[in-house]
């Protein structure tokens, strides 16, 4: 089978604990870009903590961001494809994380909003390298394009009342849990439009590329890869992967400490 494309998920998959790209998975990248083989980054993360990784990989191709809810094209500096939030929910999730003392998170493409001060701004500032506009949430749902919604969970309270969030909303607003190899015992839970996925993104990148799913591999490690495992043509699974992960993988390669990357690029694209 001769590949088009290859989606590579961020943290966990191609980024390390320490927040880096070893140079073995670079090396490997570059000789996929080199042959014409298309990369694409595939993430929760935002735009700006995105753009350092896609500039250090040298990669012009279109990227998934903000957990399935961007398509933006590097080269052009454009947005692609976008899902909002509906106002209205953005409207009511705030009041009710008021009313809950619960630490909200808001993304539009190009800003990270909050409130207050909270613990999990240190772990932006030192590990994502971004930094949180401090506003009131005061009709921010009419002012601003928002793209994601997060909170971070680091304790069992923390857990509670994220899981409250979720049934409250549930069917009006789509969950996943991320990770990040640096902050293991740290649960990111992204919040998007229930119609957001990585998979339904992946979709519409193959419209945009003229990519044949048959042609495409996706390589991802956390659960909110899955919709887009399951949309490529072969899934590749990270070795420390959860067996959910695995299960609907064709392949399952090292971890990212081990340079899994490159040892699935190897694998499907031999020297």
């Amino acid at each position: 089978m001769k590949y088009s494309l290859v989606v590579i998920d961020l943290d966990g998959t191609l980024v390390d604990s320490k927040g880096k790209i070893a140079e073995e998975d670079k090396a490997a990248v570059a000789r996929l870009t080199a042959s014409f083989v298309k990369v694409s980054l595939c993430t929760g993360r935002i735009l700006q903590t995105t753009m350092p990784f896609i500039k250090e990989l040298n990669l012009d191709t279109p990227h998934i961001m903000f957990d399935g809810a961007l398509i933006y094209a590097p080269s052009s500096h454009a947005t692609l494809y976008s899902v909002t939030l509906e106002p209205e929910v953005v409207r009511e999730a705030v009041e009710y994380c008021r009313a809950d003392d619960l630490y909200l998170e808001l993304y539009s493409r190009d800003c990270f909003f909050a409130e207050r001060e909270n613990w999990s701004d240190e772990i932006h500032r030192k590990f994502f390298r971004v930094e949180p506009t401090f506003v009131s949430f005061n009709g921010i749902w009419d002012k601003e394009q928002l793209l994601k919604a997060e909170l971070v969970v680091h304790s069992p309270e923390d857990a509670q009342k994220a899981k409250k969030f979720a049934d409250h909303f549930n069917g009006r607003l789509n969950f996943s849990i991320a990770h990040t190899p640096a902050y293991p015992d740290v649960e990111f839970l992204n919040i998007v439009n229930p119609a957001v996925s990585k998979g339904a993104a992946l979709r519409h990148l193959i419209t945009l590329t003229g990519a044949h799913p048959a042609e495409i591999i996706a390589i991802g490690d956390g659960l909110n890869d899955i919709p887009l495992l399951r949309e490529a043509g072969n899934a590749v699974a990270m070795g420390d992967a959860p067996d959910e992960v695995k299960q609907v993988c064709q392949y399952t390669t090292l971890d990212v400490e081990h340079h899994g990357v490159a040892e699935a690029i190897n694998y499907f694209f031999p020297a």
